[in-house]
C-alpha cells in the first residue's frame, strides 16, 4: 500500500489522477443539481420523477455507445496528454452551457422550453467528453507506470473518482442551484490546467487513417476484442455491474422522495455513501490482491453486493412515512429506527461492488499490448453503455407496467447472480491459461 501511495507524489501519475478526480466531480455536481432541482421543484409525480432521472441518465450514456470506438483509437494512435488538454479545454465551454441552464431554471425563466434543454444539452456534451477522456485515463496508465503499479494506480483512479463523486453529489444537495452554476464552470476550468500537466503520452504506434464511421468502427473494435476470452468474460462482468448501478443511480431520487419521504439532503446522502463504498472498495481489493491482477474474489463480491440490495429492498418495502407531504431531513432521517440498517445495506451494496468492479478494469489494460489498451477500454465502454441503456428501458417498462420502485431492486439483486457467473468463469478461464504463461 505504501508503494502505491507514493504514486500519488509522481508527475507521471498525479496530474492525471486530479485531472480525472476533478472531472468526475463536476459531472455529478452539475447531473445531481440539474435532477435535484427538478425531482424536487419541478415535478410532483412518481412516474415524471423516475422518468426524468432515467432520461437524463440515457442521455449522459448515448455518447459512450456512439463515439468509444473513435475516442479509443484516436487514443491508441495519438498523444494521449494531447488530447486530455483538448477535452479538459471543451468542458469549459461545455459548463458555460450548462450553468447557463442552472440560472435560468433558479430564476424560473423558460423552465421546460430553455433552462431544461440547455441542461440536458450541456449533459449529453459531458457524455462526449467522458467518452474521449475515459479510454486515457486507463490506458494511460500501462505506459506511465510499472507492471506491478497498474493494479494500484487503477484501484487509486477508482477510489479517487469516487471520492469526487462522493463531494459533487453532497455539494450538489446542499448548495443552492445558482452556485452550482457557478461552481461548475471554475472546476472546468482548474481541470484544464491541471491536465496540461499530465506527461507526454506518445502513441505506442502511428496510424494515420482513423475509422469514422460510427457504426462500422464500433462493430470492428467489438469484435476484434471480444474474442479474447479473457476480456469477453471481464468485459461482460463490468457490464452487468454498470447495468445495476444504472438501476440503482436512477432509482434513489425519486426512491428517496416517494418512497422513503426524505429531502433532496439525504438523497444526496444515498450517492454519497454509494460513491465512498466503492471508494473502499476499490483500495480494499487492492490491498487483498496484493498488487496482483486477478478476479478471484470477484464473484464472492457480486454475490455479497446481491445480498446486500435484497436487505435494501426489505427496508425500504418495510419503511414508514412521516405522513401525507412531509419529507424527512437529515437529521429526522437519522433517526429513523431503521435508517442505520438501510444505510449499513446500501454502503455494502458499494463496498463490493468496488471490490467487484477494480481487478476486471486492471484485466483490460493488461491483457493487450500497451498499443491496444485505449481500444480495449473503448470496446469495454461501448457494450458497457449499451447495457446501461438497457437496464434503464428496463426500469422505465418496469415503471410504465406499474411495478413500484422498491420492487425494482429486486431486478438488480438478480443480475449480480449472472455477474458472478461471468466472474467466476473469468477465474476459471484465468486459471487454465496460468501453466501456458509460466512455461
Amino acid at each position: 500500500m505504501a508503494t502505491t501511495m507514493s504514486l500519488m507524489n509522481k508527475r507521471r501519475f498525479l496530474p492525471l489522477f486530479v485531472t480525472q478526480l476533478l472531472g468526475a466531480f463536476n459531472d455529478n455536481l452539475f447531473k445531481n443539481a440539474m435532477v435535484l432541482f427538478v425531482v424536487y421543484g419541478v415535478y410532483d409525480d412518481e412516474k415524471a420523477e423516475a422518468l426524468f432521472s432515467a432520461v437524463a441518465t440515457a442521455i449522459f450514456i448515448i455518447p459512450f455507445f456512439l463515439m468509444s470506438a473513435v475516442a479509443g483509437q484516436l487514443a491508441d494512435t495519438r498523444d494521449k496528454a494531447a488530447i486530455i488538454r483538448v477535452v479538459k479545454f471543451c468542458e469549459i465551454l461545455i459548463m458555460l452551457v450548462g450553468g447557463l441552464g442552472l440560472v435560468l431554471a433558479w430564476i424560473g425563466f423558460g423552465i421546460n422550453l430553455i433552462a431544461i434543454p440547455l441542461m440536458m444539452l450541456a449533459l449529453f456534451a459531458m457524455g462526449v467528453h467522458s467518452t474521449f477522456f475515459g479510454p486515457i485515463k486507463y490506458a494511460i496508465l500501462p505506459q506511465h507506470l510499472e507492471e506491478d503499479e497498474v493494479l494500484g494506480g487503477t484501484g487509486l483512479v477508482e477510489a479517487g473518482t469516487y471520492i469526487a463523486i462522493l463531494l459533487g453529489t453532497i455539494l450538489a444537495g446542499v448548495i443552492e442551484v445558482e452556485w452550482a452554476a457557478l461552481g461548475v464552470v471554475i472546476v472546468a476550468v482548474i481541470g484544464y490546467f491541471t491536465g496540461r500537466q499530465v506527461p507526454p503520452a506518445p502513441p505506442e504506434r502511428v496510424e494515420t487513417s482513423l475509422d469514422w464511421h460510427i457504426l462500422r468502427s464500433s462493430i470492428n473494435l467489438i469484435k476484434s476484442t471480444m474474442h479474447i476470452r479473457k476480456l469477453y468474460l471481464a468485459i461482460v462482468s463490468i457490464s452487468f455491474f454498470w447495468t445495476i448501478g444504472a438501476v440503482l443511480f436512477i432509482q434513489f431520487p425519486p426512491l428517496a422522495k416517494n418512497v422513503l419521504g426524505a429531502d433532496k439532503e439525504v438523497a444526496s446522502l444515498f450517492l454519497a455513501i454509494f460513491s465512498v463504498g466503492i471508494a473502499i472498495g476499490s483500495v480494499a481489493i487492492n490491498r487483498l490482491l496484493k498488487g496482483q491482477v486477478s478476479a478471484r474474489y470477484a464473484p464472492a463480491s457480486v454475490i455479497v453486493m446481491g445480498l446486500f440490495v435484497v436487505v435494501f429492498f426489505f427496508v425500504c418495502r418495510n419503511w414508514h412515512l412521516i405522513g401525507p407531504g412531509e419529507l424527512y431531513d437529515i437529521a429526522s432521517f437519522v433517526k429513523h429506527p431503521d435508517a442505520a440498517l438501510l444505510l449499513l445495506s446500501l454502503l455494502g451494496i458499494a463496498v463490493s461492488g468496488g471490490m467487484f468492479v477494480v481487478p476486471l478494469y486492471a484485466f483490460l489494460t493488461t491483457t493487450v499490448p500497451k498499443d491496444q489498451t485505449a481500444r480495449t477500454v473503448a470496446a469495454n465502454n461501448i457494450v458497457n453503455s449499451g447495457a446501461m441503456v438497457l437496464g434503464s428501458l428496463i426500469a422505465l417498462g418496469l415503471s410504465a407496467a406499474g411495478v413500484t420502485i422498491v420492487n425494482q431492486l429486486l431486478l438488480g439483486a438478480a443480475m449480480c447472480l449472472i455477474s458472478a457467473w461471468m466472474a467466476w468463469r473469468l477465474h476459471k478461464a484465468c486459471d487454465d491459461a496460468a501453466p501456458q504463461v509460466t512455461s
